[in-house]
């Protein structure tokens, strides 16, 4: 996501940063630069005039030119007017109604509204602990209805019986009465598209929100559509009346125009966005956050929670155990390559921690992508049970059947294995004796400063933090130099083994977590 933007911004913004003291002429250029970025990015012209507009009004005040940093004023300032662009505050679906709370998602053809449905039920029942009903209400699209019906099977959740030959509007009636009838806390209901907006689906639309009632009204658009997606929410909110906007495919969108354009459009809030095509990946919208991204500053809460989600707390502590007598073999290493992929993979992971976005091309360009995560995993599975617990079992005629079972060859063996032994060499210091050993003390003292309770080891227990920690988290990550681009304390300007720059704890010597990765020869 935003990956143009990103790139773009950073250079600008880097640029005023470095220099000592800014003229008015340097603000004006640098904004200059930042408009025909936005405007790249596909952002909606009168959305960008405005933002450049109060960015410029802020930055050529007295307060900025009389700063100690001014660049870094300027930057605060641009944050500050990405959040207000994109809504300021995150906003949720809206559950506070009598049960059963009906939920209508409207749209246009292939916008991704019957996946979408699904994943939003997924998302109430397992986070939310919602008992929830899906109708499709689309008798247009052929096997739209079976299409939905598979999603519930699939995700586990209850389904409208098909009748043949029922209206939209009768369809839509029925599903309110059984959600009450069985007992359900919401109903969504899933209509049907057109492959360009006209009058007939309007009048519909309107038909179906009169004999439903909804209390939230969902726009499902395609991000990758640009400023068409932008028209089509003005169109629909005129007609209809929509609560919010959940945009789909961000994770195929560089460059984030629409997303960055609908909010200030429309005035109503993005609750939710597709990052991919399973069950699982659809998330909240947080404007903080989002802009954190944008400008390089990282993501710290949206990584631990999703390191919340994707850890397994049973496994963690065996792990930690483990570490404790200085133990690791490559079933553990397996494990950690494992979590790394469920938690978006190096590149996803390297987003959202602060000051490295702009690592990841250079991690590409030496080799070290998910594809090597994936190599490795089919190395370790092509072991035996004993081969994985010992690796020193393994001499030249096993490696050999090891690599003709894997696709590789003997160096991609010999390369695993040499960072499993570095790895190894970690976890038998960091589980030292002494004080509880080294590791401990350092996640301990982790927790103690950002405020949170020892689980796991000193390590905080990421599966029982509330938001209102998180949030306090971002805040004291910000406080201690980790919310700045290029802001991790004692790396200077990042880098990664081999790359030049300082190391990166976790990719040169193998932070737990962060399997170690090799230099590049």
């Amino acid at each position: 996501m935003f990956e143009n933007l990103q790139d773009r911004l950073g250079s600008i913004l880097n640029g005023l940063t470095g220099r000592g003291a800014l003229s008015e002429t340097d603000v004006s250029a640098a904004l200059r630069e930042v408009r025909r970025a936005l405007l790249e990015a596909d952002v909606a012209l009168d959305v960008v005039r405005s933002f450049t507009d109060r960015v410029r009004e802020k930055a050529v005040g007295a307060e900025i030119l009389k700063s100690i940093k001014p660049g870094q004023m300027v930057v605060k300032i641009v944050h500050d007017e990405l959040i207000e662009m994109l809504g300021g505050e995150g906003v949720g679906i809206d559950l506070n109604a009598p049960a059963p709370v009906v939920v209508m998602m409207v749209g246009l053809q292939g916008s991704g509204k019957t996946t979408t449905s699904a994943k939003i039920a997924h998302r109430l029942t397992s986070r939310d602990r919602k008992k929830v009903l899906m109708a499709s209400l689309d008798t247009r699209r052929p096997a739209a209805q079976e299409q939905l019906r598979q999603l519930g099977v699939q995700a586990g959740i209850d389904t409208l019986p098909v009748i043949a030959g029922q209206s939209p509007t009768d369809i839509a009636a029925r599903a309110v009465q059984a959600a009450k009838l069985g007992g359900h806390d919401v109903v969504i209901l899933d209509t049907a598209g057109r492959t360009h907006i006209d009058e007939p689906l309007m009048v519909e639309m309107a038909d179906i929100k009169k004999k439903s009632n909804p209390h939230e009204i969902l726009l499902v658009a395609d991000s990758l559509t640009g400023q068409d997606a932008v028209n089509l929410a003005r169109n629909f909110d005129e007609r209809v009346g929509i609560t919010g906007l959940v945009l789909t495919r961000m994770d195929g969108d560089g460059r984030g125009g629409a997303a960055l354009s609908m909010r200030a459009v429309t005035g109503k809030p993005i609750k939710l966005i597709g990052v991919g095509e399973k069950m699982g990946e659809l998330e909240e919208f947080h404007p903080r956050r989002i802009a954190d991204r944008i400008l390089g500053m990282g993501d710290i809460v949206s990584l631990v929670e999703k390191a919340a989600e994707n850890i397994d707390a049973e496994k963690a502590a065996a792990m930690a155990a483990k570490m404790a007598k200085g133990k690791f073999d490559l079933n553990d290493l397996a494990d950690q390559l494992g979590q790394m992929q469920k938690m978006g993979g190096m590149g996803g992971i390297m987003g959202m921690m602060p000051g490295m976005a702009g690592m990841k091309d250079k991690m590409a360009a030496a080799g070290l992508d998910d594809r090597l995560f994936k190599r490795q995993i089919a190395i370790i599975s092509s072991m035996t049970k004993a081969e994985r617990a010992n690796p020193d079992l393994l001499k030249h005629s096993r490696k050999k059947r090891i690599a003709s079972g894997s696709g590789t060859d003997a160096s991609d063996i010999n390369k695993l294995l040499k960072m499993h032994r570095q790895m190894a060499d970690m976890m038998k210091m960091m589980g030292g004796k002494g004080k509880g050993g080294m590791m401990k003390q350092m996640m301990g003292g982790l927790a103690g400063k950002m405020g949170l309770g020892g689980g796991m080891g000193g390590m905080p227990d990421l599966s029982n933090i509330d938001p209102k920690q998180l949030e306090a988290l971002q805040k004291q990550a910000e406080a201690a130099g980790l919310g700045r681009p290029g802001g991790l304390p004692g790396l200077g300007s990042g880098g990664l083994p081999g790359l030049g720059g300082a190391k990166l704890p976790g990719l040169g010597g193998g932070f737990p977590g962060l399997p170690g990765l090799p230099k590049k020869k």
